[in-house]
């Protein structure tokens, strides 16, 4: 089938609620599939630690919209990403590929064109595919099946490109606690408070203009737009990802001093994390007060978030949509959030970095209220979207269906620092290597869940450093990993929010904000 031929089928089927799906991936003969569409909603946090959700055992954290999110569908105890960075994990869960296959393996790079997508797979089968928020990629509106994308970036020049950071300039606002923690050149200059409370300060822009309220806001217009099935919005929001910047007042409603801290809080720091890196905020000055201001901040910025995700649910609700529709929440990555003395990530792989909250509501009430121990990946998100759509994921997504999988894997696997640290993780134990410095470590996840104790030596867990080693050399293979794969010409969508490619405007919003934060930032 040509692809307009094609195309004219899925446009005829539309009307009617019935989508044609391709039932193999790129480069393979494409057939047609008669099938009801239905609606997704996929709602990506970052830096979200597993264990600060009301519905994975937090006492603390305010989450009732989440909650019920998870009462609705199945709650993934073990669910874990393959690359605890934002861009190689968020092009992992897009492809259903780990970072070293799709090339993706820094936050600067681009994903190939002819790699399968759910977002893609979704759109030629007639779907109409939008994205919100934090996307990450390069060049910042890089198309990967979403016709529109409207972004909120952070890191990187995609900033000085998107649809938010312009709203603020239009608006005579800058967000100068995300410049001084995210630009290198403004973080240089970043006030005394910055380095204090470790970036655990309220935000300085107006309720209505702050990131999470912003996406929020977009995403509404988007589902309010949806009609009866072959949707797909991709929400995105940049926190609770540091800087801790919560609205003023939200951060007030948690008191550091009762909050309990979280599981794998040490004293000091281990001497073989500091060899690996000293931390983004030095990990040897965080102490048990700062720890507990970030944590207030940090739950501030996932109570805001809830907020949004009940608005988005109730605005399904109240179109009729809600039950028919599929709704994922996930983070690309946790955060150490005090395990180890540490903050942030950027560190050896713990399971406060690398386990992630996994929500997938499922149409009709398909497994409500299930909580499923299994371990599962990230890579397994593309396949389960695809197949939920009634088409076939492309050959190399090689992941589960977690719609019909009840079990899960034996084993998962992740990799960061471009392959130089690899992790094997079963249920029970978890076996990591580093090249870069060289550090082997292996915890026993029964006796020891905060990873305090390094067994890798001991003459007791020999088979399992054995078992494990064997599973990871298959997994890795002999080929090295790639190098970040980056092509800043690569195809963009046609829509008119995307900036020229002459950079022009990269120029004139980022010389904004220059000269803006000088008010902020007197030693620039």
């Amino acid at each position: 089938m040509q692809r307009r031929d094609f195309l004219a089928v899925a446009g005829a089927a539309a009307a009617t609620g019935i989508s044609t799906c391709t039932t193999a991936g790129a480069g393979h003969e494409a057939k047609a599939v008669a099938q009801k569409q239905p609606n997704v909603l996929v709602i990506i946090v970052d830096q979200h630690r597993a264990d600060c959700i009301g519905s994975y055992g937090n006492r603390d954290v305010r989450t009732p919209h989440i909650d019920a999110l998870a009462q609705d569908g199945v709650r993934y105890e073990n669910a874990f990403c393959c690359y605890p960075v934002c861009t190689p994990s968020r092009y992992s869960m897009l492809s259903g590929m780990y970072a070293r296959d799709h090339g993706g393996t820094s936050n600067r790079a681009t994903l190939r064109a002819e790699i399968d997508t759910y977002p893609r797979i979704l759109r030629d089968a007639g779907y109409n595919t939008v994205a919100v928020g934090k996307m990450h990629f390069t060049p910042t509106y890089l198309d990967v099946g979403f016709e529109r994308m409207y972004l909120a970036e952070q890191d990187g020049d995609g900033r000085w490109d998107d649809d938010y950071h312009r709203e603020l300039m239009q608006g005579g606002l800058i967000d100068i606690n995300d410049l001084e923690d995210q630009r290198r050149e403004y973080r240089a200059h970043a006030r005394k408070e910055y380095w204090e409370t470790f970036g655990a300060l309220p935000t300085n822009l107006p309720k209505e203009m702050h990131s999470t309220e912003w996406i929020g806001r977009k995403s509404l217009e988007i589902l309010n737009e949806w009609g009866a099935s072959g949707n797909l919005l991709v929400t995105s929001f940049i926190k609770p990802h540091h800087p801790f910047d919560a609205v003023q007042g939200d951060a007030e409603g948690y008191d550091p001093a009762a909050l309990s801290l979280l599981p794998g809080w040490t004293e000091q720091c281990y001497e073989h994390d500091l060899a690996l890196g000293p931390g983004y905020f030095p990990n040897k000055d965080l102490s048990e007060a700062r720890l507990r201001r970030v944590m207030a901040y940090y739950y501030a910025t996932i109570e805001q978030i809830d907020r949004k995700v009940g608005a988005m649910i109730e605005a399904l609700k109240n179109k009729g949509l809600y039950d028919d529709t599929l709704i994922v929440y996930v983070s690309d990555h946790g955060e150490y959030m005090g395990q180890h003395h540490m903050l942030l990530k950027a560190n050896y792989m713990y399971d406060s970095l690398a386990r992630v909250p996994l929500i997938i509501k499922h149409p009709g009430g398909h497994r409500a209220g299930e909580t499923m121990q299994g371990l599962v990946s990230l890579i397994d998100l593309a396949p389960t979207i695809v197949r939920a759509a009634g088409c076939e994921p492309g050959a190399k997504m090689n992941g589960l269906d977690l719609a019909r999988d009840t079990k899960g894997r034996e084993v998962v696997f992740a990799e960061s620092a471009k392959g130089d640290q690899v992790m094997a993780r079963s249920k029970t134990h978890k076996l990591m290597v580093s090249t870069e410095p060289k550090c082997e470590q292996l915890y026993d996840l029964v006796r020891d869940p905060g990873e305090l104790t390094n067994v890798y030596a001991d003459a007791g867990h020999a088979d399992v450093v054995s078992g494990l080693r064997e599973k990871l050399d298959a997994w890795k293979g002999t080929a090295p990993v790639p190098e970040p794969y980056l092509d800043m010409n690569a195809s963009q969508i046609a829509q008119a929010n995307v900036p020229l490619r002459d950079l022009s405007l990269r120029q004139s919003v980022s010389e904004y904000y220059a000269r803006e934060a000088k008010a902020y930032l007197p030693g620039m």
